[in-house]
């Protein structure tokens, strides 16, 4: 049988930070190691990165659920789009965010392989948007063989405004990276995560500076953890960059650095090293991947408890979870975690576990079962 051909395509910048971003580019490598050809086509801001994908032009910001979308609605992305397809001749496609304007859309209307959707997006602005083009995406809908979802808020949010059904595949991160990281270098030695008495915790926080991710809330918590400590004060690492950075640094919380925008091989070797890490958002997160990255690196995890984040960490077993935008229940959460290393411990070894059943690999073998389906389907047809 010859090998199948599938075209991974994203509407968003491949080279900007981004939870879909990540998926692609990870989908992509383990369907190789499964011995698919896989190809990306997405807009790119700088050289791709990495090996095969086909870039489709910089991207345009666009406001879209709290934060901004960069994607690629140009006339030559879409002209890049289609002819890269025809070039390719995929046996499959694979299309995340598929109601997105740009590659997505070209995707649908202008290539006759099979279409396996995955939505990625929830919350009330998402809605809104679907309502408001619901004949336009109803129509580009019909065109998809197969509907996924990462989240049940995610099918929610597609299934009251589109219809249709869809199969929850939650998103996969790659285990290893994250389990396998060397620590960075901290005051409690390079192994991290160590019991060195009078060694300052290290708090970590990544993400777009928004107001979404809740980072403002989490420097109010953080400053009356700091006023409030009884040993070493903690400190915070806050990787990531936005809107909001300069004013939230111009609040002058002490014990913060901010390291601004870091490497993916960075991250993981922060979150190895990392006391705690705490993902404060208030609302829009269809899905925590961050959280099963952090679990993966064996961290515990002090999140928001919002529904995204409950898909992936459970209460009180790989995480505590606290109301979105409370800083005081905020701080409580993060003392329970820094009072208790035993608790802890609990902690990292559940979310070890929880983490290894959202891999990558297992991810891609589910798609790679619902690509022959929709091939199979086509063949009917």
């Amino acid at each position: 049988m010859a090998t199948m051909k599938v075209a991974l395509v994203c509407p968003y910048s491949l080279t900007l930070p981004g939870g879909v971003q990540v998926q692609v580019l990870g989908l992509a490598e383990a369907y190789r190691r499964l011995g698919l050809d896989a190809v990306v086509l997405a807009p790119c801001d700088g050289e791709p990165p990495a090996p095969g994908v086909i870039p489709l032009g910089r991207s345009i910001p666009f406001a879209s659920n709290g934060s901004v979308a960069p994607v690629a609605p140009d006339p030559a992305a879409i002209a890049r789009t289609l002819s890269a397809l025809r070039a390719e001749r995929p046996d499959v496609l694979h299309i995340h965010e598929p109601l997105s304007p740009g590659a997505p859309w070209a995707a649908l209307l202008g290539c006759p392989a099979p279409a396996v959707g995955t939505f990625h997006a929830s919350g009330s602005t998402v809605a809104s948007v679907y309502r408001a083009f619901r004949p336009l995406f109803r129509a580009l809908g019909r065109r998809l063989a197969i509907r996924t979802a990462v989240s049940g808020d995610a099918r929610a949010t597609a299934e009251r405004a589109l219809g249709g059904a869809y199969r929850i595949l939650p998103n996969g991160v790659d285990v290893e990276q994250f389990a396998k990281a060397e620590p960075w270098p901290t005051s409690r030695g390079p192994e991290g995560n160590g019991d060195h008495a009078g060694d300052p915790p290290t708090i970590l926080f990544v993400g777009r500076h928004e107001e979404r991710k809740g980072l403002g809330v989490l420097l109010d918590a953080f400053a009356s953890l700091r006023r409030s400590a009884n040993g070493p004060p903690p400190v915070l690492w806050v990787a990531g960059e936005g809107p909001e950075t300069e004013g939230l640094r111009d609040r002058g919380v002490p014990g913060v650095e901010w390291l601004g925008p870091i490497s993916d091989d960075e991250k993981a070797r922060r979150l190895r090293a990392a006391t705690v890490f705490c993902a404060p958002s208030l609302y829009g997160e269809s899905f925590g991947i961050v959280l099963l990255e952090a679990m993966a690196a064996g961290v515990p995890v002090v999140a928001s408890d919002i529904g995204g984040y409950r898909d992936v960490a459970r209460q009180g077993r790989e995480a505590i979870l606290a109301p979105p935008g409370d800083a005081e229940a905020l701080r409580l959460a993060l003392c329970a975690v820094l009072a208790d290393p035993a608790g802890a411990a609990r902690c990292v070894e559940a979310g070890r576990e929880r983490a290894s059943t959202f891999s990558m690999a297992s991810l891609a073998d589910r798609y790679v079962e619902l690509f022959e389906h929709a091939l199979a389907r086509g063949r009917q047809g």
